[in-house]
């Protein structure tokens, strides 16, 4: 378990409490209450850190090296049932950009998502989470395919942003996004995203429109990365800190500015601590929101999505 700076607290009391159980098992010394006190410390000290995260701080956490990616939702909700589907039938797969069907209990889902990598090797392997064009139409391709059997869509956002290296650009990469961007908001089935990590510009938003959006709690989502604005306005990426306050860009300002529709809240330890109840949290969240969506018709579930984000933005001086 790796441990960021502000988290060291945390680690400090996990090694006295381990350390505490060790003696224990090893001696007669009965340290139940110690352990006790260790643990209730523990939690009173996750509490407190967790509750008064700065944007910065957050922004960490969505990048934490133990937090789940999407394949670790599809897995852990739809177990063995999940079918990955290749191919934009055009270039190539992409493996920055996962879907396929899986199951939640008896209901179909088509699952999509950007994936990043574990070490070094599968980082190269995902292109750190970035999709190139082919991505998007493969996403595109497979949404299509969904609403063709009448199968809800799930969308989980975690990229630092589309691919930005020239072959893309070559390859149409803007209007991959901007195409995605457009089909979603006439699909004739429910789309519901969730924002499990970085969401960063155009890579976020190709597969971002949805009739529900869902930000976990230690999440972002913004047009640019702190570090990239720091190094546009202050020629340098020492001013991330402020430029993660000043661009508004934590699931607590998303709603504010009505640009999602609901937090995620996280077990108190982040995601990265927690894995399993993050699963069975956010399988829940999918589930009601689903629910809520299938009484509509397609024609209302477009218009109800075109009014929504077309009143993003809009506002009474």
């Amino acid at each position: 378990m790796e441990y960021l700076d502000f988290e060291l607290p945390i680690k400090e009391l996990e090694e006295q409490l381990d350390k505490c159980m060790i003696i224990g098992e090893e001696s007669d010394v009965d340290v139940t209450e110690t352990c006790k006190q260790i643990e209730k410390k523990l939690l009173e000290t996750r509490k407190d850190i967790y509750k008064n995260l700065t944007a910065w701080q957050r922004v960490q956490l969505s990048r934490h090296p133990n937090r789940p990616y999407t394949l670790d939702y599809i897995n852990a909700i739809c177990g063995d049932t999940f079918l990955e589907l290749h191919g934009d039938r055009n270039v190539k797969d992409d493996k920055a950009m996962i879907g396929g069907l899986g199951k939640i209990g008896d209901q179909s889902f088509m699952f999509i998502g950007q994936q990043k990598g574990y070490n070094t090797k599968t980082r190269q392997y995902r292109n750190f989470g970035m999709a190139n064009p082919e991505g998007y139409r493969k996403a595109l391709r497979l949404m299509k395919s969904a609403e063709k059997f009448d199968i809800p869509v799930v969308c989980f956002i975690d990229t630092p942003g589309a691919y930005p290296g020239i072959e893309a650009e070559e390859r149409g990469q803007g209007e991959a996004i901007a195409r995605n961007i457009l089909e979603m908001t006439r699909l004739k089935v429910p789309i519901i995203v969730v924002i499990i990590g970085e969401g960063a510009s155009g890579g976020a938003l190709g597969i971002g429109v949805g009739d529900k959006v869902l930000m976990l709690e230690n999440t972002w989502y913004s047009v640019i990365s702190p570090e990239s604005c720091s190094s546009i306005l202050w020629r340098s990426w020492e001013y991330k800190e402020i430029a993660a306050d000043a661009l508004k860009l934590t699931a607590t300002d998303m709603k504010k500015l009505k640009l999602i529709d609901e937090i995620v809240r996280e077990p108190a330890g982040g995601a990265h601590s927690f894995r399993e109840k993050t699963f069975e949290i956010v399988q829940g969240k999918i589930l009601s929101h689903f629910e809520e969506l299938k009484k509509l018709s397609p024609k209302e579930l477009i218009k109800n999505r075109m009014d929504k984000y077309a009143n993003m933005g809009v506002f009474n001086g």
